[in-house]
């Protein structure tokens, strides 16, 4: 089977992201497919590449970006809900004249079309939080 996911609230506002990333990992572990998983509204910030948490707590941006390397899981971020607040990727902090990009290896920035698809291509499709 195929799953889509979407996640739509912060790590450290729900546990919806940490639960769609076990699920993930389950999911792959009984030899399903994941097509893509698209972060939106606050669910933006697992994607953030200086979030430092301290050392009790889960680095979600690095077990995000190491489950992408692992098993090639597309992971895209709503380009609107990213630049309000503050989420850049490298062409476009440069267009707006930043310093850096904030966005953690293995994501990456696109829109709503990237979402439809994900549903589309699915054969189910989930939303956490």
């Amino acid at each position: 089977m195929k799953f889509a996911l979407q996640i739509n609230t912060s790590p450290y506002q729900s546990n919806a992201g940490q639960t769609a990333y076990r699920f993930i990992n389950a999911a792959l572990g009984l030899g399903h497919k994941v097509f893509r998983v698209f972060f939106y509204h606050d669910g933006v910030y697992h994607a953030f590449k200086y979030a430092t948490p301290p050392d009790d707590e889960p680095w979600f941006a690095v077990q995000w970006s190491q489950l992408a390397k692992l098993h090639q899981v597309d992971l895209v971020v709503c380009i609107s809900a990213a630049q309000r607040r503050g989420l850049l990727c490298s062409d476009e902090a440069k267009r707006q004249g930043k310093q850096d990009d904030d966005l953690a290896e293995g994501f990456r920035i696109s829109g709503l079309g990237q979402l439809v698809e994900a549903t589309l291509e699915a054969d189910r499709f989930i939303v956490f939080g």
